[in-house]
């Protein structure tokens, strides 16, 4: 059994709702139709009903059966919306300006998350990242002792090759106890994805090997790692990525190392490594990439790409959920 079909039986029949922002976009409804008639997930697609059905007759004149179709401009809640947007803002937005931004279906879609009347958000189909991610930041927010979100891809090839590669999508350059907290929320993502996780921290240096500032960046990722209680993962670094994978390479370079040459979870110094080292998997390694998907938030919210297909819609709703699920 592959994993997406796994991630798939976990959401069946849990009526866990993930609202799609962008129901004016052809691939979203195929998507949510396939969700909703399988009793997989409660598609909440946002959008005018009439613009909505015309945009569904177009992709192929699907049943929406089992989605709801809620328009921003006529929700009869909107009053208390309002008024729950102000309270999480804590004097940064006065009711005026709260009115405005609700009429935007990504600020919309996120407080039905945070008001609990929706359980995930999927987002970007049409919208940019920033539009996807800034009203989470600002109304989910992280968790608590979490700084920043990060955004990772599940590395997938055949029913047991699964990797997970972090951050691929979010900070450009991130600090020594950024790439500790990204260390243990890969650790967490990699067992909803059923891997055992041993978690490496990339560099061009294994244990010293080089010395330079980037290099000590990741190397003190990992004594901030060491100074911390309860952590349930085997990790290591700094490591080169093939001491990291590859049994012969790891035991020559690290030979006392646990994770050397048996890592799964790969976390990137900065973004250009991460992004590169992704689309290098995918490209030339055959892997399928699947995200990014947002970690290190209260609720999830995830971000599609603007070039995604419906199938991509529709995988990042079920890890979504059960994202979801796991969070209840």
């Amino acid at each position: 059994m592959d994993i997406m079909t796994e991630l798939r039986n976990n959401i069946l029949g849990k009526g866990i709702r993930i609202v799609l922002p962008e129901g004016n976009d052809e691939r979203v409804v195929s998507a949510a139709s396939v969700l909703g008639r399988s009793n997989m997930v409660k598609p909440i697609v946002l959008g005018n009903k009439e613009e909505v059905l015309a945009t569904v007759k177009k992709a192929g004149d699907f049943s929406m059966e089992g989605c709801e179709i809620i328009d921003p401009e006529t929700y009869e809640g909107i009053e208390e919306m309002i008024a729950a947007f102000v309270a999480v803002r804590k004097g940064k937005i006065d009711e005026e300006g709260a009115r405005k931004l609700v009429k935007d279906v990504n600020y919309f879609g996120t407080m039905l998350v945070h008001m609990g009347l929706a359980d995930g958000l999927v987002s970007g189909a049409v919208h940019s990242t920033g539009d996807t991610i800034r009203p989470a930041l600002q109304i989910i927010k992280t968790k608590p002792g979490v700084t920043k979100t990060f955004g990772y891809f599940a590395m997938l090839k055949e029913a047991k090759r699964r990797y997970i590669f972090a951050d691929c999508a979010v900070n450009p350059d991130p600090s020594s106890s950024d790439l500790a907290e990204f260390a243990i929320g890969s650790a967490e993502a990699a067992r909803m994805f059923n891997i055992d996780p041993k978690v490496a921290l990339l560099s061009f240096s294994t244990h010293g090997s080089a010395k330079t500032p980037a290099t000590e960046k990741v190397a003190e990722a990992v004594n901030i790692l060491d100074g911390m209680d309860n952590l349930n993962f085997d990790y290591d670094g700094e490591l080169q990525f093939d001491a990291a994978l590859v049994e012969g390479v790891g035991k020559l370079k690290a030979p006392d190392s646990k994770v050397a040459g048996q890592a799964n979870v790969f976390v990137f110094p900065d973004l250009n490594a991460g992004n590169i080292g992704y689309k290098i998997a995918q490209r030339l390694g055959g892997y399928e990439a699947v995200g990014p998907i947002l970690a290190g938030l209260n609720k999830p919210v995830n971000d599609l790409s603007r070039g995604c297909t419906a199938d991509d819609v529709y995988n990042t709703v079920v890890i979504t959920a059960n994202q979801a699920l796991g969070a209840k």
